[in-house]
């Protein structure tokens, strides 16, 4: 095989190898063995032009035709000219899918269903790299350059995972980048062989005064790679951590929890509340079998989103545990308080992944199979390493708290250290908000008569519309929007009322999860999407974390936040039942107290938690742009790295000063080394084995060049001949003038490619990675086990008492 060849089938594997690391993003799988055919195809494309010969950016130019012909036919054939002849149709259909798969990015969870818009961002983009890597390697013969693509192909996926897959799709990307810099070793570095290894060897294994050493190829491809490698893995973790739908499947942490470590740093779980509450379908996520006599407070909670910057509401970066026998007690709860203790059977469906476990609220026991954590502050069980709800089947055993209106009224101030934390607001909130809350609970006596006029204000009296065509949003510009347009959804009824709460000195957070869901009947319950739902959560101490339902229509308010029902009971312990299903369910999941014509609309339920993250507005996220500006500068720093060492090397050497004889030498050495480093940038290799005047006819001859330039070549490669050689050197004057010159000859008779190679890659900036092979051979040398014993003895006759007799 051609060297052409290997390069071209190195640049495919390259680019398929780096591409692996966006499997764990959407299943099926089978979107790469598509963009596999397809970049195979483009480097066929590729490969037939080259052999014609074509120019090089004509061959470019029909790879990206190949693409787009073979993007028409798979997403846009009827909107095609004959089925493959894109159109304006062809562009706009383009359009559609890509914003439609932008909002898929944005509704699903890690792994997203493999839509037809995230099919076209996949396959588009990885075919995209893969021209990128096939131009840049093969028909402009430059392999190095090509692990930027590469890079951001890797680095891209590695951010929108969370690191799923880690260290496997690191070795991959790296390995096929190694292979592509080892084929061009073997090929487009072999001529710079004698400027690698020396002057060339003589005799009979030499091919001519043109022979090469072609280990030496090797060797720097090696060393290339390990710099670029070094910069892939520190250029990821400079740039902005992405999080939410796609981009926040998984936790952040440092440790074995959720993210790899002791520690979870979830993102918010709601993706896309609006667009799933608009769906005409539900779809069974759970179904459970309890012995709890009445279900209505049967929420099935997944988590707590407890820190709210203004921006949007979070959850914590926590510490997470290994799950006990038995949880510990729920905070807050005092033993005065009436609890019933039940059993729940809950069975999740195959489909539905989560990483958080859903269960009734406040667990005291979980028995499931798995690698699942515990998070003691927000008593939540998440998955560890990838574990997830999908299929799962698990018993648990939790409380039903009833506290009476009087224990809530009487509850003493939270401790000190919960306050602090549970009722910090950003500094950024509207006085709209607070001065709104003192409104509404103008008059109460107690927290417990805030919360409550709150909760009335919202899901009765203040006029509010349940409506899920408003604007998303959880930050302070939505909350101020929904307090004055009074119209939204459970994201905007529960956020608000725990933003105000936390005005008033409340503690509270936003538990998200599910309502209790339909009845069926076999006598389990069954829990769609339209049952998932967001509430608010007050503590109050002696009952703990106490729920609150603000959204009118859906879920159902607490006994103890109505006058006029009895609330507590006596306490008991029921048996569980141990039978669980989960089979599907044909019939709509809805709300009890939704009403009969809303349900008949499809409007209720909300939507999967864990499936998405309303998108985030107001308050401007400094810190966040600070480091996309950053990244974005070193990102763009990064290739122009080459042309700035030059910049100043090519400052350097014709600067430099001093009157002594040694001094001029080191200047007309310097001028020459920069002649031939320019002569090298624009495709004209040094040959050390030449004497400067042959080195000066060759450069002439090779670089094209005449009048002014030619002259200055030979007039610098004269004063190096006296310097080097001449009894009383006599060293040239004008040796820069004489240098630019030479620059200018070469940009002039070179094409405009090679001037812009020149400019941007200059090939002399591999002295770079020679300098930096020649210091670490001198350290390690320095410290090799031989170098230290020896000084060890030298230090040990310096030291050791003389035996001479006095």
């Amino acid at each position: 095989m051609s060297g052409s060849g290997r390069l071209a089938l190195c640049a495919f594997a390259a680019t398929l190898m780096a591409a692996g690391a966006l499997l764990p993003l959407v299943e099926p799988a089978l979107w790469l063995l598509h963009a596999g055919i397809m970049v195979a195809v483009v480097g066929g494309v590729g490969a037939l032009t080259r052999r014609v010969p074509l120019a090089r950016t004509l061959t470019v130019a029909l790879q990206g035709l190949a693409a787009l012909l073979m993007l028409t036919v798979v997403f846009a054939r009827d909107q095609a000219l004959l089925g493959i002849v894109p159109t304006p149709e062809v562009f706009a259909q383009f359009g559609r899918l890509l914003t439609e798969g932008g909002d898929d990015v944005g509704r699903y969870a890690i792994p997203a269903p493999a839509t037809d818009g995230i099919r076209l961002m996949l396959i588009g983009g990885v075919l995209v790299i893969g021209l990128a890597v096939d131009a840049i390697a093969v028909t402009f013969r430059s392999a190095a350059p090509a692990g930027l693509p590469l890079l951001a192909l890797y680095s891209v996926a590695a951010g929108l995972s969370g690191g799923a897959g880690g260290w496997l799709w690191f070795l991959l990307a790296a390995a096929g980048y190694l292979l592509l810099l080892l084929a061009e070793g073997r090929d487009r570095l072999s001529q710079w062989g004698r400027v690698f290894g020396g002057a060339p060897r003589t005799g009979r294994f030499s091919s001519g005064p043109d022979a090469s050493d072609g280990r030496a190829p090797v060797r720097t491809g090696r060393r290339i790679g390990v710099v670029a490698l070094g910069v892939a893995l520190v250029v990821p973790a400079a740039l902005p951590a992405l999080d939410g739908g796609l981009l926040g499947g998984t936790g952040g942490g440092s440790g074995s929890g959720v993210g790899g470590g002791g520690t979870i740093s979830a993102v918010n779980p709601l993706i896309s509340l609006q667009d799933n509450l608009n769906q005409p379908e539900d779809r069974e996520a759970l179904r459970y079998r309890t012995n709890a006599q009445d279900t209505q407070d049967m929420y099935l909670r997944i988590m707590a989103l407890d820190r709210f910057d203004g921006t949007s509401w979070r959850f914590s970066q926590r510490k997470v545990e290994d799950v006990p026998y038995r949880l510990p007690g729920s905070p807050g709860l005092g033993p005065g308080v009436s609890t019933t203790e039940i059993r729940t059977n809950i069975s999740a469906a195959g489909w539905y992944r989560q990483n958080y476990l859903p269960m009734p609220y406040p667990a005291t026991q979980v028995d499931i199979e798995g690698r699942w954590r515990f998070e003691p502050a927000g008593r939540t069980l998440v998955g560890d390493r990838g574990q997830s709800t999908r299929g799962a089947q698990y018993e648990v055993g939790s409380l039903l708290v009833n506290p009476t209106r009087e224990q809530l009224a009487a509850a003493p101030p939270a401790p000190s250290a919960l306050r602090s934390e549970y009722t910090e607001v950003p500094a950024v909130l509207p006085q709209m908000v607070k001065s709104t809350a003192l409104d509404v609970t103008r008059g109460a006596a107690n927290d417990y008569e805030k919360a409550v006029r709150l909760q009335d204000w919202f899901a009765q009296d203040g006029g509010f519309t349940y409506n899920t065509e408003v604007d998303s949003g959880t930050g302070v510009t939505a909350i101020t929007r929904f307090l004055r347009n009074k119209e939204g959804f459970c994201v905007h009824f529960s956020f608000a009322m725990a933003a105000m709460s936390r005005t008033l000195g409340i503690p509270a957070r936003v538990a998200v999860g599910f309502t209790p869901g339909t009845p069926q009947p076999d006598g389990s319950m069954s829990v769609g999407l339209r049952d998932a739902h967001a509430w608010p959560e007050l503590y109050f101490e002696g009952v703990g974390w106490t729920r609150f339902e603000p959204t009118p229509s859906r879920g159902s308010a607490p006994d103890y936040t109505r006058a006029d029902v009895p609330s507590g009971g006596p306490s008991d312990a029921a048996s569980p039942d141990t039978s669980a299903s989960d089979a599907p369910s044909v019939a709509p999941s809805a709300s009890d107290s939704c009403p009969a014509p809303s349900r008949q609309l499809g409007e209720c339920g909300t939507v999967a938690p864990g499936a998405a993250l309303p998108p985030t507005d107001s308050g401007f996220p400094l810190k966040t742009v600070l480091w996309i500006v950053l990244g974005g500068l070193a990102v763009v720093a990064l290739p122009l790295l080459p042309l700035l060492w030059r910049t100043r090397i090519r400052a350097r050497r014709l600067g430099s000063g001093g009157r002594t004889s040694a001094d001029a030498t080191a200047r007309t050495l310097a001028a020459w080394r920069e002649i031939t480093d320019t002569a090298w940038d624009h495709g004209v290799p040094p040959d050390e084995s030449r004497t400067p005047r042959k080195a000066a006819e060759r450069i002439v001859r090779l670089g094209r060049l005449e009048g002014a330039a030619a002259e200055a070549v030979h007039r610098v490669a004269g004063s190096v001949e006296q310097v080097l050689y001449a009894p009383e050197p006599r060293p040239g004057t004008g040796l820069a003038d004489d240098a630019r010159r030479v620059r200018e000859g070469l940009g002039a008779s070179a094409g405009r490619w090679t001037r812009l190679r020149a400019l941007l890659a200059p090939r002399s900036s591999v002295r770079v990675v020679w300098a930096a092979s020649e210091r670490w051979t001198s350290l390690t040398a320095r410290w090799s086990p031989q170098r230290l014993s020896q000084a060890t003895r030298a230090a040990t006759m310096r030291w050791r008492p003389s035996r001479q007799r006095g």
